[in-house]
This record gives structure tokens, C-alpha cells and sequence, in this order.
């Protein structure tokens, strides 16, 4: 009786008795019966039972029967490959289906040479492909690959006939996005043949967002509403990410309501996106109103509203919705760690990275990128060697962006060997990693070395960028290296086609003034493509005192004054120069102006790292808790340099003495 049921309503409990008991043996060698009972099997091993079965009983041989295995194999139960060339292989001639569920076989392992090794055997054994084979096969295509054979497999493609079927130009289309070749992909797609099929569309949108061709992205989706082809969520969640790199607030809005209309299916992810959008553009209210709505929320509904009020700088509002979290990941962490880096706060930045560690959560390379950049900036290097010590022990990954902070901390910390040291250990290095070489040796005092390490990039066919450059001006400056600066400025344009900013003319004035060269640097001023800003005339002013050149400093003082009514360092610099040219009038005359204005200057700024805790203190300051013990300390050290012969210098007193 359990042989006459149909295919249809065989059930396992079916298959389990049949082969469980004595009734296996009184099954007939009828070749539907097998079929009928393939079609039960839902595990590898009730396979591999029944194909044993069919081998006693004679069935295995037939070709018919060893294509149906196979392919059932391939399809209903995804087996694995070894075992899927197993029973190819004993396929006496096997036609297009069975080479396409083989090559797709090897694809869904990744194996894109494997593929095309199958699919030139099959050529070899006449077999012509159809329109699955390519879809097949480059569906496991990585970039590698694509680069290397697709264009000789589009040409394939064409030969056999098959270049306005639209599963194969899909296909197309996908691997020329893999590798870049969005020109390519975009030739496909304008030659398609159904104008109607949205995942032709959703594909070439996913391709630019992949390479980061977001303005292209939205050019499509418009083109594809000009078009009257009614977007997928998919397209929607496509487009959303591009409009949150590109902060489009109209097309979000345009975006949302396909949402708010019902016109596609609502979803958490698809709320994400909206909330993230809106966040990535500013509009925190409009994301807030949304989140708030959501009958569900996740991790990374919760993170896009943090992470949005910290791209608009509000911190406080960032912290209570992180507070609120029901659950925090290491994006959330490391976003909140990040936003205090990016305002200033970077004591802040370094508690949050603590109070991480003591939830348990363990950081990656994103987090303690942002930590390192925070001990930079406070000159912090006990912990920014604890956090070293960190990546090692619980191997973070070590990439060549945390080789770059590691070396601008040490360089920050004043730790140039350590630096260096780093620097000659890393595997891999980028533009970044040299620059940050030029950089700190520069500031470091050590400009002849900052020089060779710039050569020696150059050398290695590395191209530097407008920081780079002026790092190795800043080099030529520390070391005096009048006609080097002159050579690297010259070649910014002619070699590398940088034109130079305000930082860069603001460096070579400073250059050429301490230099001696101050009207060589006035020149350069005068004759510079940029208006000058405060920076280019400050350097000129700093020369002048320098030299005592009193003519140029009040023309240099007056541009700045022009800019800056309110600066205070001005007007005491210029005191400083009637000062030393013992012009007692006229430094009386700035200052009762100075006190008319009420100018103030900002005041200096010193960090000191004392136990892992970085301690700031500016001029005057009696906030510090050991503030009374601090001056003590301080009276103590002056009188000892008094007596060690070290006298203050009286050159710059903005009175007249006597």
C-alpha cells in the first residue's frame, strides 16, 4: 500500500519505515518508485541511503536516474561539493543542466576558478550553455576574477546568442560592479531588454553605492521614477544610504513617503533607514518622530539617533539617548567615543573608552583608532602605551589606520623613536603612514630626517598631498632650509599639481622671514593667487619682531587689525617691537588704544600627564584643586633657576623702564 501513494503526499515518516524494516526488500527495481521516494528525502544521509539502495538494486547505472540524483543533490538539499563531483562524474554524458548545477555548485563555495575551469570542460565536450550557465557562473565571480576573464566571458556571452536575455545581463551587470567597472556595468544596463525589471535597476544603484558613486545612485533612482517603475524596499534602503552620504533632505523626504503611503511594504529595516537618512542630514527632529513611532526598536535603530545628534555637535542629548539604550554594541561605544574626540572633549572621550571596558564589551581597531587620536591630543602617552599593550594582548586587528594613530600619538607625546619604530615594523603602509612620518619629525624638531623620509616616499612612488607638503615645508622651516622650501614649494604645482593653501604661503612667510627675508616673504604675500588671512600677515608680523623691522610690522599689524579688530596678540607683539626700538611714545599711545578696546589675548596652555590622568592649566589658573601647592612648587623652581644663573629676559616689557 505505501508503494501506490503519489510523489506528492509521500511523507518521511514514509521514507523512515520504508527503510527501517523488511518492506526495503520487497521493493521492485521500478524506477519511478525511486524517483517517487527521492523525493522524500530531507537530509544528506536519507540521501546517501537511497542511492546505496538504487545501486543494489541495479538503478545507479542508468543515466536518467544518475542525472536525477545529481541534480536533486545540487538543488533540494545544497550538498556539498566533494560529494556532488562524486556523482557527477558518473554521468556517462551529462547535459547543460547537470554542467550548470555543477558550475553553480562551485560558485556557492566561491570558487570562481573552479567555475570557469568546469565551464571550458563543458565547451570542450560540445556542450552548448544556455541562459542559466552565465548567470551560474558569475555569481561566484570575486574581483579578482572579474578583472581577469569577464570581459572574455561577456564576449561568450554575445557569441552564444545570449546578450539580451535578462537574467544573463543581470549577471553582467552584478560582476562589472564587483570589480569597479561601473562603465562597463552601465553599458549592460542601458542595453537591456526588459526596461521594466526593478533588480536591474536595484542592482546598478547597489553598484554605484558600492563605489561610492552616491550622486549617481540618485540620478538613477530619478531616472528609474521618470521611468514610472515602481521602486522595491530594496531600492528604497538603497537610495536611503545614498542619501544619507550625500545629506539630500528632499529626496528623504521623497523617499518617505513611498513609506508613509503604504506604497511598499513597512519593515524595522527600512524605519532604520529612514531614521538614519534623516539623522545624516540634520534633521534630528523628523528621525527622533520616527524613532519614536516604531513599534519595534534595535541596536541600530537607537544608533542612528545617537550618532546623528553627535554629527550636529550635541553632545548632551547624544549621551541621554546612549544612556537610554536598552542594549549597546561597539558601533554605539565607539560613535559616542568619537563624538567627544571630534568636539574637544577628549578626557571625556577617554572615560567613555573606561566605562566600555568595565560593560565588557570589547573594542576593534575603530575604537581604539579614536582612543589613540584622544591620548594624542593630551599628550597622554601612559595610556596610549596601555592601550598599545591592549591591541596586542587581545589581538585587535592591527591594520595600517591604527599603525597611523600609533605613530601620531607617539609623535604628539614627543616620543620620536617609538614612532619610528612603529613606523619600520608595519607590514603595509599608506599615504597617511608617510605622512604622518613628515608630520611628526618635523615637529619634532628633526627636519633633516623629515626631509629624507619625504625623498625616500617619492622614491617609492608614493604621491604626497597638501598635508604632506606641508609637513616637509614645516621640516625646511625647523632646519632653516631656505632653498629646499623654495624647491618643494615650486614642485607642489609642477610636480604633483597641488595648489598651495593658506597654510602653505602662511609656513613660507614664516620661513623666509626667520630667515632674514623679509621683504622676500612680503613679496610673496603681495604677489600670492589667495587673500591673505590673519595666519599669512601674523607670520610676517612674527618677523618683523624678529628682526626689528618696525616699517612692515605696522603694515603687517594693520592687515591684521583689518581682519581681526579684537586681536589682543597683535597689539601686544607690536608693543613688543616699539619696545625693543625704544619707541616709548608710541608703545604708551597702542596701549591706552589696547585699553580703550578692552583687548585680550587668548592666554597660553600647557598639559601635563600625571598618573595616566592628563591635567590642563592655562595662564594664571587657580581652578586645580592643588592649585596652592602647584605655585609653591612653581616660586621654588624660579628661585632655583635664579640661582643657577638663569635670568628672565626684559627685552619685552611693555612699559618704559625706569
Amino acid at each position: 500500500m505505501l508503494l501506490r501513494l503519489s510523489p506528492v503526499n509521500l511523507k518521511l515518516s514514509i521514507f523512515k519505515v520504508l527503510f527501517n524494516s523488511t518492506i526495503a526488500e520487497s521493493i521492485s527495481n521500478d524506477y519511478s518508485q525511486f524517483i517517487s521516494i527521492l523525493g522524500a528525502c530531507k537530509t544528506t544521509d536519507q540521501f546517501k541511503q537511497l542511492y546505496s539502495h538504487s545501486i543494489t538494486r541495479g538503478l545507479a547505472p542508468i543515466p536518467t536516474f544518475q542525472k536525477k540524483l545529481f541534480v536533486f543533490w545540487c538543488t533540494r538539499l545544497g550538498g556539498h561539493i566533494d560529494y556532488a563531483c562524486k556523482l557527477f562524474v558518473k554521468i556517462p554524458e551529462p547535459d547543460v543542466i547537470v554542467w550548470n548545477n555543477m558550475i553553480k555548485g562551485w560558485s556557492r563555495v566561491d570558487c570562481d576558478k573552479g567555475g570557469v575551469s568546469l565551464y571550458l570542460y563543458m565547451l570542450k565536450e560540445g556542450v552548448i550553455p544556455d541562459s542559466h550557465t552565465f548567470p551560474f557562473l558569475l555569481s561566484g565571480f570575486k574581483c579578482n576574477a572579474a578583472l581577469a576573464c569577464g570581459k572574455k566571458l561577456h564576449c561568450h556571452v554575445l557569441k552564444f546568442g545570449l546578450g539580451y536575455n535578462i537574467y544573463v545581463q543581470n549577471a553582467l551587470v552584478q560582476m562589472y560592479s564587483l570589480c569597479g567597472l561601473m562603465g562597463m556595468a552601465r553599458g549592460v544596463f542601458d542595453r537591456r531588454c526588459v526596461e521594466d525589471d526593478v533588480f536591474s535597476w536595484n542592482l546598478m544603484i547597489s553598484g554605484y553605492n558600492r563605489m561610492k558613486q552616491y550622486e549617481k545612485s540618485i540620478e538613477l533612482f530619478v531616472e528609474m521614477e521618470r521611468n514610472l517603475i515602481f521602486p522595491t524596499s530594496v531600492t528604497l534602503l538603497l537610495v536611503l544610504s545614498a542619501c544619507s552620504k550625500v545629506k539630500d533632505k528632499d529626496l528623504c523626504r521623497r523617499v518617505h513617503g513611498y513609506v508613509s503611503d503604504c506604497m511598499v511594504e513597512h519593515s524595522l529595516k527600512l524605519e532604520n533607514a529612514l531614521v538614519n537618512a534623516y539623522a545624516a542630514c540634520g534633521e534630528m527632529d523628523i528621525a527622533v518622530r520616527i524613532f519614536r513611532s516604531m513599534k519595534i526598536r534595535d541596536v541600530i535603530s537607537w544608533t542612528s539617533i545617537v550618532k546623528g545628534y553627535v554629527e550636529i555637535g550635541n553632545l548632551e542629548l547624544a549621551r541621554t539617548y546612549f544612556d537610554q539604550m536598552p542594549v549597546r554594541d561597539r558601533i554605539s561605544w565607539t560613535i559616542m567615543i568619537d563624538g567627544y574626540l571630534k568636539t574637544g572633549c577628549f578626557n571625556e572621550s577617554l572615560e567613555i573608552f573606561r566605562e566600555m571596558q568595565s560593560a565588557g564589551m570589547i573594542p576593534d581597531e575603530f575604537t581604539m583608532v579614536s582612543v589613540l587620536t584622544a591620548c594624542a591630543h593630551l599628550g597622554a602617552l601612559e595610556i596610549g602605551e596601555w592601550v598599545k599593550t591592549y591591541i596586542d594582548k587581545n589581538k585587535i586587528k592591527n591594520d595600517v589606520v591604527v599603525g597611523n594613530a600609533l605613530i601620531d600619538m607617539y609623535f604628539k607625546c614627543g616620543c620620536s623613536e617609538k614612532a619610528q619604530k612603529v613606523f619600520h615594523e608595519m607590514g603595509q603602509r599608506d599615504k597617511f603612514t608617510w605622512t604622518a612620518m613628515v608630520v611628526g619629525l618635523a615637529n619634532n624638531g628633526q627636519g633633516q630626517e623629515a626631509i629624507k623620509v619625504f625623498i625616500q616616499m617619492q622614491d617609492m612612488s608614493i604621491q604626497p598631498d597638501e598635508i604632506t607638503y606641508l609637513g616637509v615645508l614645516s621640516a625646511c622651516n625647523h632646519s632653516g632650509l631656505v632653498d629646499q622650501a623654495r624647491n618643494f614649494f615650486a614642485k607642489m604645482r609642477s610636480d604633483n599639481r597641488i595648489e598651495p593653501n593658506l597654510t602653505h604661503y602662511g609656513c613660507m612667510v614664516d620661513l623666509l622671514g626667520r630667515g632674514g627675508l623679509v621683504k622676500e616673504a612680503y613679496e610673496l604675500i603681495r604677489n600670492m593667487p589667495l587673500n591673505p588671512n590673519s595666519i599669512v600677515w601674523g607670520a610676517l608680523l612674527g618677523a618683523c619682531r624678529l628682526h626689528n623691522d618696525e616699517a612692515m610690522a605696522e603694515l603687517a599689524a594693520k592687515k591684521i587689525l583689518e581682519l581681526e579688530p579684537g586681536n589682543g596678540a597683535v597689539y601686544a607683539l607690536l608693543c613688543n617691537i616699539y619696545a625693543a626700538c625704544e619707541r616709548w611714545e608710541d608703545l604708551r599711545e597702542l596701549r591706552r588704544m589696547m585699553m580703550d578696546i578692552a583687548t585680550k589675548k587668548t592666554p597660553g596652555c600647557s598639559l601635563i600627564e600625571v598618573n595616566g590622568v592628563a591635567h590642563e592649566f592655562v595662564t594664571g589658573d587657580k581652578s586645580h584643586l592643588q592649585s596652592e601647592e602647584i605655585y609653591m612648587e612653581l616660586e621654588k623652581l624660579a628661585e632655583e633657576s635664579t640661582f643657577a644663573g638663569y635670568l628672565p629676559d626684559t627685552s619685552e616689557l611693555l612699559f618704559e623702564p625706569g
